[in-house]
């Protein structure tokens, strides 16, 4: 089973590609944390990312890509897969369709975690006060700021991807503002499908 996530911050990709793992015993491959396995095994595109990281600037697409194609060599990957953070533009999503018909591959499904993003914020600015009223530290993504910049990128670079598989009638939606368990449910029901 290959699947992708989408959604912006906030809408529980996460925790869901985690229930998924564990039911179906496929691999969730976060971007960054290939980034960063792929930087620390210093493969020949983990050293390209380490010298673009270094340097200030972006990690190219062509270098997530790269991480990417050497990711799904790796033997768990071949069982199936989740992405997470992948693809975040049109361009990232045309190199992994080409990638996976080169491998004879597609995705099972494309799943988006639709969300009202003024209640989410709401949510954020709510749980960062609840947990300072504590006297806890405000967690880095549940920083309203943090969380307000993270929003914005989604919408300008990210939002775009979902027309993109809809167009290809590939993209499947579901109300990521449902209680967690009817959202597991729900992408339950769509990969009994695939």
């Amino acid at each position: 089973m290959r699947l992708v996530l989408l959604g912006p911050p906030g809408a529980g990709k996460g925790t869901q590609a985690q229930r998924l793992v564990t039911r179906h015993g496929i691999v969730q491959l976060s971007t960054g944390d290939m980034l960063r396995a792929a930087v620390a095994a210093e493969t020949p595109v983990g050293l390209k990312a380490k010298a673009a990281m270094e340097s200030g600037g972006l990690v190219s697409d062509e270098i997530v890509i790269g991480i990417i194609a050497e990711r799904l060599e790796h033997e768990d990957a071949r069982k199936g897969f989740i992405l997470d953070g992948f693809p975040r533009t049109v361009a990232q999503a045309d190199a992994l369709s080409a990638m996976l018909k080169e491998k004879g591959l597609k995705l099972d499904a494309v799943i988006e975690l639709k969300v009202d993003q003024a209640k989410l914020l709401d949510r954020i600015l709510n749980r960062a006060a609840e947990t300072r009223a504590r006297g806890e530290q405000v967690r880095k993504d549940d920083d309203p700021e943090v969380f307000k910049t993270r929003l914005e990128a989604y919408n300008r670079d990210t939002a775009i991807v979902a027309p993109y598989y809809a167009e290809r009638g590939q993209l499947q939606q579901i109300d990521g503002m449902r209680p967690i368990d009817e959202v597991t449910r729900a992408i339950d029901s769509i990969l009994e499908t695939v």
